[in-house]
């Protein structure tokens, strides 16, 4: 610590330099932060059922895998479930591919599962009552202007009905979520399913998922392992989960995030190494002079050796803290707006350990060639400018 301020003078030689490259590194940290977190949610968010009222039974093989209807009132006959409700992914476009997003098919009783969902009485009794209704939330009907009694067409992308891929649905309720972090819940649509069941070429008396509410939230792993016990060796083997982990297995059918962010987070690291490499370099050889006279007053080779390297390591270090700072505000912001796909309020443990780890080594990496130099430097030969 002796040494510190030697340090700080050699990083406040050229400022303009240390501070262009300190906003390199905070950024390189701040994406690291952010898409990290997404990352260990990803892989590790949802193990444990405890706590959870409400889960989500669905295909142990994989969530595009249906399940029989008749394991319905089996599950249902399980102690501690208070109440079940079921869908079915249905995947149509309104118009065209620009248009999509999430519809089903659901059990009729379905809004009971979600009470956080406000929809007029009037409204869910003539859903109820129309066979080929169907309800949208808010935001959905006023993107396309939409209003009760309005037909809806939707071309389906997998289950055909008829021999035609075209499906027409009327307009019965708007529901909306008054919690503005579980706005993004009104962009979807919802329909019967029994006229699914009906009307559609592909499937007959299957679903998709179950959405089941426990009685007691602290019971919650013992139900699901007595739910998963029901179907245990059979061809249609069940996982139960809670509803964050499912919405992330079922995310996960399109992209793997992991190596996504791995392949991204490569990429920035390799391009800052580059650049942090070569500022020290420039520093170093600028400095010569410098160095050279630091070593006639006495300093001695691994001394020099050890302040290059502290330069390099301070420097990434003060970068990557007010990046990890920076995206551990942005995290705890947009964790309200996530559904529970980010963990919480901070960034994980495990992503500061990582962080600390890319500090330390980058600091070292990139310090350790202008480091080896200024150690092996030349008192005479450095004075005589050679």
């Amino acid at each position: 610590m002796k040494y510190l301020h030697l340090i700080w003078s050699a990083l406040a030689r050229s400022r303009m330099r240390t501070v262009l490259t300190l906003l390199s590194v905070v950024t390189a940290f701040l994406l690291f932060g952010m898409l990290d977190s997404v990352r260990v949610a990803f892989n590790n968010s949802g193990q444990s059922l405890t706590g959870a009222d409400r889960l989500v039974v669905a295909s142990k093989l994989s969530i595009t895998q249906s399940l029989p209807y008749r394991l319905l009132p089996q599950i249902e006959a399980v102690p501690g479930v208070e109440d079940v409700a079921f869908g079915n992914w249905f995947g149509g476009v309104y118009r065209d591919m620009q248009n999509f997003f999430p519809n089903f098919a659901v059990s009729d009783d379905y809004f009971r599962m979600y009470p956080e969902f406000a929809i007029a009485p009037e409204q869910l009794e003539a859903f109820r009552a129309d066979r080929t209704g169907a309800v949208v939330g808010g935001a959905l009907a006023e993107k396309f202007d939409w209003t009760i009694g309005d037909t809806i067409p939707l071309q389906a992308t997998i289950f055909p009905r008829d021999g035609s891929n075209d499906w027409q649905f009327t307009l019965r309720g708007i529901f909306h979520v008054e919690d503005e972090a579980m706005k993004q819940q009104e962009n979807q649509l919802m329909f019967h399913w029994e006229y699914f069941n009906e009307a559609n070429d592909y499937i007959s008396d299957e679903i998709g998922w179950m959405m089941v509410r426990v009685a007691d939230p602290s019971q919650a792993d013992r139900v699901g392992r007595a739910i998963d016990a029901i179907s245990a060796n059979s061809d249609h083997e069940t996982k139960t989960q809670t509803e964050a982990a499912w919405t992330q297995s079922f995310m996960k059918q399109f992209a793997d995030v992991g190596l996504i962010v791995t392949a991204i987070m490569g990429a920035v690291f390799f391009t800052l190494l580059l650049l942090t490499g070569n500022t020290m370099a420039q520093a170093v050889r600028e400095r010569i002079p410098e160095l050279a006279v630091l070593k006639t007053i006495g300093f001695t080779d691994r001394t020099v050796l050890m302040l290059v390297l502290a330069e390099s390591v301070l420097l990434i270090g003060l970068g990557g803290l007010l990046g990890m700072a920076l995206a551990q505000a942005l995290v705890a912001w947009m964790a309200g707006y996530s559904q529970g796909l980010l963990p919480g309020k901070a960034i994980p443990t495990e992503t500061w350990l990582v962080a600390l780890a890319l500090v330390v080594g980058l600091g070292l990496v990139v310090g350790l060639l202008p480091a080896l130099r200024a150690k092996r430097l030349k008192i005479v030969d450095a004075l005589a400018g050679r």
